[in-house]
């Protein structure tokens, strides 16, 4: 089959643009594979034969390519070349809308099949889940790493590494709860990293951070039992603990991050403690130690569990990293968690908890009768990635390029955006949190600077009691440039909304 006509004309590759040129061929083939000017089975010119074309490195066109690849757009054959594949990843995730029936709600006995009660308090807590949508390098968009400089190329190799060999016990039914070898790879970084005491043994690999906030949650709480949950905190967290039936107590959050002494007069004798210890989310806040060694204690006094959600300690521009809270616990009362969404991409869907010994095989129970495991060549290929020294070396350059991102933001907070924000005490993370004057409504300046094309958070959408109004500002995926022109931007908002100024 010969090479499919490339629509060339319509590739602009800009050398001096914020994307790698990489990806802005990926994004050009993508476009052009999904709007069918690249039809399914044409072949594609080859690599070399493509990059003398738009005048770019072979590399380049290599890079793309094997994105594409391993994302499913294209596929490659011995003898054949490169073609775009038969059936597009992005087809099988649409539904035959002429197939629906409408009148599907109304189907015979319906009425008398309910969801149980779990299930409605799960279906009920559907507005606490965050949904993250698309939008890299839109300002101020939150939650999100420089997926595009994420080391593409490096990693299909080692995903097809693993992926080759069908003899490989990869391709058997289960590994329980997590590839050894990635359980080894975890252990060895926690401990090194972050200074958690553990095992690989009790490392329990999850489909990703909400996954394993779900297993905690079920395997600890009982409908009712209360939990401490920071005000303001993370969403999904509120969503995993209330869709378990828990009761949450909200404890405010300071300077000094969760307020002990206020959760003990909250509710003494808590089932659990939910915390961000080494960067609260969203305010940025350390937890000091004053308060780190009264919360160990109190949790060991009343016996109660603490989940440590260590999301993104990584990313720490000022001193070295805080040690974990579980490094410091003496009575097995901390369940560590960790993603790899933030410091790799969201996309990979690995997490992971570190829990005391004698609570392995009841997790790991559990992990079997709910199927909730993520796929083995994915997990060995972060292994690799660990082991070989590459994730430490990305993590290190993200963590010059998002301090140089967050630079440009805190400048422009103090300058452009000085008569509406002040920033919130804060040394780290891939976005930060901004107060607005008292009686400012944080919700419908927001609501402003999303029709502007400029994503922001109100503060108020995490909080369960009132406090504080502010922005939630993300600066992790947004080039440099994006960032400048979008705070001057954000400013013209303020100004036309009216928003009440600092004095």
């Amino acid at each position: 089959m010969p090479a499919s006509p490339l629509p060339l004309g319509t590739i602009a590759l800009d050398s001096g643009g914020d994307l790698p040129l990489y990806r802005q061929l990926y994004d050009a083939l993508r476009d052009a594979i999904l709007d069918g000017r690249l039809h399914p089975g044409g072949r594609l010119p080859s690599s070399r034969t493509l990059a003398t074309e738009l005048g770019v490195g072979r590399n380049t066109v290599l890079a793309a390519y094997e994105q594409l690849a391993a994302e499913g757009y294209l596929e490659g054959q011995v003898g054949a070349g490169t073609q775009v594949a038969a059936v597009l990843p992005d087809s099988l995730l649409q539904l035959d809308r002429q197939s629906k029936r409408p009148e599907w709600r109304r189907q015979a006995g319906a009425e008398t099949r309910t969801l149980s009660e779990r299930g409605k308090i799960l279906s009920a807590t559907r507005r606490l889940v965050p949904a993250y949508t698309r939008g890299q390098g839109r300002a101020f968009q939150h939650g999100l790493p420089a997926i595009d400089r994420f080391p593409a190329m490096l990693w299909s190799r080692l995903l097809a590494r693993h992926s080759r060999d069908t003899r490989s016990s990869l391709f058997g039914y289960e590994i329980g709860i997590g590839l050894p070898a990635l359980r080894e790879a975890i252990a060895a970084y926690a401990g090194a990293a972050r200074g958690v005491v553990c095992s690989a043994e009790q490392v329990i690999v999850t489909v990703g951070a909400q996954a394993a906030l779900d297993l905690a949650a079920r395997m600890l709480l009982d409908p009712g039992d209360p939990v401490w949950v920071e005000d303001p905190g993370y969403l999904g967290a509120r969503g995993a603990l209330a869709g378990a039936g828990a009761t949450l107590v909200p404890v405010p959050v300071d300077e000094e991050g969760l307020d002990v002494e206020a959760g003990i007069e909250r509710h003494a004798a808590p089932r659990l403690v939910y915390v961000t210890p080494s960067h609260q989310f969203p305010l940025g806040a350390t937890l000091s130690l004053q308060r780190r060694l009264a919360l160990l204690d109190h949790a060991g006094r009343c016996g109660a569990w603490i989940i440590e959600d260590d999301y993104d300690s990584e990313y720490r521009y000022q001193g070295r990293p805080i040690p974990s809270l579980q490094g410091l616990d003496r009575t097995g009362a901390v369940i560590y968690m960790g993603t790899f969404a933030k410091t790799l991409f969201p996309a990979l869907k690995i997490g992971y908890l570190i829990v005391p010994g004698h609570l392995v095989d009841a997790f790991a129970t559990a992990i079997r009768i709910s199927g909730h495991v993520p796929p083995p060549a994915m997990q060995a290929a972060l292994a690799d990635f660990i082991g070989e020294g590459h994730y430490g070396g990305h993590v290190r350059r993200m963590r010059a390029l998002y301090a140089e991102r967050r630079a440009i933001v805190l400048d422009a907070i103090g300058n452009e955006l000085s008569p509406w924000l002040r920033p919130a005490p804060g040394e780290g993370g891939l976005q930060l949190s901004a107060f607005l004057p008292e009686g400012a409504d944080d919700r419908g300046l927001a609501a402003a600077a999303m029709e502007a094309g400029i994503h922001v958070s109100p503060l108020a959408l995490y909080r369960l009691e009132q406090g504080r109004p502010g922005l939630y500002m993300g600066y992790a995926s947004v080039p440099e440039a994006e960032l400048k022109r979008a705070a001057a931007k954000l400013a013209g908002v303020l100004e036309a909304a009216g928003a009440p100024r600092y004095s």
